[in-house]
C-alpha cells in the first residue's frame, strides 16, 4: 500500500499542540519566569539581547532557582547584542552549574562584531513547553516604572512544536563552539514531551543562510501567493526585497486587501526614513499603510484570510532573509488566526493612524523625499554588501565555516 502523501501546503506542520499569543511586557516575562520555575529536567534559553538590568536580573534569578533544583540549563547568547551583560551574572550562572556560551564570538568590541548574528529568541522547558517571538530580555521590552514595553508578541506552545524548538536549541548549542558536543554524552535527553489531545497545526520555520535554510522567507512568499481575501502584516524595519514585493504586487492585483502596520516612531531613524520611502510603492499598488502611535513597534507578525498566521524574530528585510539566524512559528488554525487578525485590527483601530496618499504627498516636500531616498539607498547598499558576502560564501567551492571574518553590518537593536 502506498504511503499517503502530505499535501504540499501542510508540509512541515506538527499536529498535536496548544498555542497562546503572548503580549510583550509583563505578560511575556511573567510567562517566561513561570516556564523556568515549572521546569523539571532541562531548559534551553537562546536570545539576541540579555541585559543586566532589572528585567535581566528577574530572569537570571529564575534560572538560578531552577539550577538549585538540579535542572540542566543551557544558555546561548548573541556575542554582539548581549556584550553588555555584566560578567558577574555569567559567573553566577557558571558557579550554579548553568552551561553558558556566546554564539560564535569570533571577534567583538564595544562597536562591532564580526560574524553573523543569532537573532532568534527562544526558551524551552522539558522539551514540552516553549516560547518564541521577538522579545529580548531587557527593560525596554518590559513594563518598568510605568513605562510601557515596546510592542511585540511571542507564541507559547505545548506539544510537538515545543519538542521541535528543543531540537533546534540543542543543535544550535552543540555547534556553537569549535568543539562540537555529543548530545548523548553531554546531558541532552531525548524527551518525548507532552502531547496534547487537541490538534493545532504549527510548524517551526528558520532562516540561516549559512545552513541553507530560508523557510521563513518562503512562508511570507507563500502567504501572498495563497491569500484570496486579505493580508495583515505588522513589521518593524519593513524593507521587503524584490521577490516579496513581486508577490505582494500580484496579490494586490488579484484583489487581495493588504494592510501594513509600521512604526510611527523608531529606535533606528534611518530605518524609519527608508520605510517612508517605500510608501510610494505601497500606495501605487493599492496597499494601505498604518503607523503605530504607541510605543516603539518591534513586533514581526502576519496573518491572512483568517486561516494562518506567523510570528517570530524575522524582520521583513534582507538582513533577516540572508544574514541573521531567525526563527518563526507558523500556525494554521482558523480560530487562532482569526483571534490574531482581530487583535491586529484593534491595534489599527485604537493605536494607529492611516497614511492617506494625498495627505502624505501634500506634506512631504522635496527635502523630505530626498532624505527618504538617501536613507533607502544607504540601507539598500549596506544590506547588499552585507548579504552579498554570505551568498558568495555559500555558492563558492571553498569549505564553508561560520568562523570566517564577515564584513561589518549595521547594528540596530532588532
Amino acid at each position: 500500500m502506498s504511503k499517503k502523501r502530505t499535501p504540499r501546503h501542510l508540509a512541515g506542520y506538527t499536529h498535536h499542540n496548544k498555542v497562546r499569543l503572548v503580549h510583550g511586557g509583563s505578560d511575556y516575562f511573567t510567562t517566561l519566569v513561570e516556564l523556568i520555575d515549572q521546569a523539571k529536567t532541562i531548559i534551553h534559553l537562546q536570545t539576541y539581547i540579555f541585559d543586566g538590568d532589572e528585567t535581566g536580573r528577574l530572569v537570571s534569578d529564575a534560572l538560578l532557582r531552577a539550577a538549585a533544583r538540579q535542572v540542566q540549563i543551557f544558555i546561548l547568547l548573541d556575542g554582539y547584542a548581549s556584550q553588555h551583560l555584566p560578567p558577574a551574572i555569567i559567573r553566577e550562572w557558571k558557579t550554579a552549574g548553568i552551561r553558558f556560551r556566546w554564539f560564535w564570538p569570533l571577534f567583538k568590541s564595544r562597536h562591532f562584531y564580526l560574524g553573523r548574528r543569532m537573532h532568534h529568541k527562544i526558551v524551552v522547558a522539558d522539551a514540552s513547553r516553549g516560547m518564541a517571538g521577538g522579545v529580548n530580555i531587557s527593560d525596554r521590552y518590559n513594563d518598568i516604572d510605568g513605562q510601557p514595553a515596546w510592542l511585540d508578541r511571542a507564541l507559547l506552545v505545548e506539544g510537538q512544536a515545543a519538542l521541535k524548538l528543543h531540537i533546534v536549541c540543542r543543535d544550535m548549542w552543540t555547534k556553537a563552539y569549535w568543539k562540537k558536543d555529543n548530545p548523548k554524552k553531554d546531558g541532552f535527553p531525548w524527551l518525548p514531551g507532552v502531547v496534547p489531545d487537541q490538534e493545532c497545526l504549527i510548524r517551526v520555520r528558520r532562516n540561516d543562510w549559512v545552513q541553507g535554510k530560508n523557510q521563513i522567507s518562503r512562508s511570507y512568499l507563500e502567504m501572498f501567493r495563497q491569500a484570496q481575501s486579505h493580508v495583515i502584516l505588522l513589521s518593524s524595519y519593513f524593507l521587503p526585497g524584490s521577490l516579496l514585493r513581486k508577490q505582494m504586487t500580484r496579490a494586490a492585483k488579484r484583489g487581495v486587501s493588504i494592510r501594513i502596520i509600521v512604526g510611527g516612531v523608531s529606535d533606528v531613524k534611518i530605518s524609519r526614513l527608508a520605510e517612508q520611502y517605500m510608501y510610494r510603492w505601497l500606495f501605487s499598488n493599492k496597499m494601505q499603510v498604518f503607523e503605530y502611535q504607541g510605543t516603539i513597534l518591534h513586533g514581526k507578525m502576519a496573518a491572512y484570510d483568517g486561516i494562518w498566521m506567523t510570528n517570530g524574530s524575522y524582520n521583513v528585510n534582507r538582513i533577516s532573509a540572508y544574514a541573521s539566524v531567525e526563527l518563526n512559528m507558523d500556525v494554521r488554525n482558523d480560530e487562532f488566526a482569526s483571534l490574531v487578525e482581530k487583535e491586529l485590527g484593534e491595534i489599527i483601530r485604537d493605536h494607529c493612524i492611516q497614511i492617506i496618499p494625498a495627505t502624505y504627498f501634500q506634506h512631504t516636500g522635496l527635502l523630505r523625499r530626498f532624505l527618504q531616498w538617501t536613507a533607502y539607498e544607504t540601507i539598500r547598499i549596506l544590506f547588499f554588501l552585507f548579504t552579498f558576502y554570505f551568498k558568495q560564501e555559500k555558492e563558492s567551492d571553498r569549505p564553508r565555516s561560520p568562523y570566517l571574518h564577515h564584513p561589518r553590518s549595521p547594528s540596530p537593536p532588532l
